[in-house]
């Protein structure tokens, strides 16, 4: 197998795992037997679970992401394509989450938080640069750092509903919540010059 296709065959078996598992309950001695190959191997491209999680967790965002911003939103105004751009991204990052790492071991490890901090960063980073190169937004001045304005205050309080609730259901309600009473007025907050 060339180098690829072998960490493509780590990322799968990983992805299949801790879908079915959660990250913490997969070892890397399971991610291996999945994979067909030595452990050593998985090593041999990443540095550790966490790296081979992060490692797929940026391919499932930039696919996302690019899906996100490059749909045909030509004629709707910018404020409802921010509106709609942030709450798909919110969808995404909670998605992340819930299918791939597990709330309870997010909400119990510190090494956890940390991770997911960085990550959020990444993908903030990731949507920044996306947004500055859509089509039919005006970038005034300062637009990049309104832009991240409104994506910081979005996952934060993504994130702490998602933390705080009890159900599914309480997170939909929130999602709804947020798109309604709160979403629209940060976006106008964003967009003010």
């Amino acid at each position: 197998m060339e180098a690829d296709k072998i960490k493509e065959s780590i990322k799968r078996a990983a992805q299949e795992l801790f879908r079915k598992f959660g990250y913490h309950k997969t070892s890397v001695n399971e991610i291996a037997k999945r994979a067909k190959i030595a452990k050593a191997t998985i090593y041999k491209y990443f540095d550790s679970k966490e790296s081979v999680l992060h490692a797929l967790l940026m391919d499932y965002i930039r696919v996302n992401v690019d899906e996100l911003v490059h749909v045909n939103t030509n004629e709707i105004d910018e404020e409802r394509q921010l509106n709609n751009l942030i709450m798909k991204t919110c969808r995404l990052s909670y998605t992340v989450c819930n299918e791939f790492i597990g709330w309870d071991f997010i909400r119990e490890s510190a090494n956890s938080q940390e991770f997911l901090r960085n990550l959020s960063n990444e993908l903030e980073d990731l949507l920044v640069s996306s947004f500055m190169h859509l089509g039919g937004i005006r970038k005034t001045e300062n637009y990049a750092q309104r832009i991240r304005f409104l994506i910081k205050c979005s996952k934060s309080i993504v994130f702490s509903f998602a933390f705080t609730s009890v159900s599914d259901s309480d997170v939909r309600k929130n999602f709804v919540s947020f798109q309604k009473e709160i979403l629209p007025y940060l976006v106008k907050a964003a967009l003010t010059v």
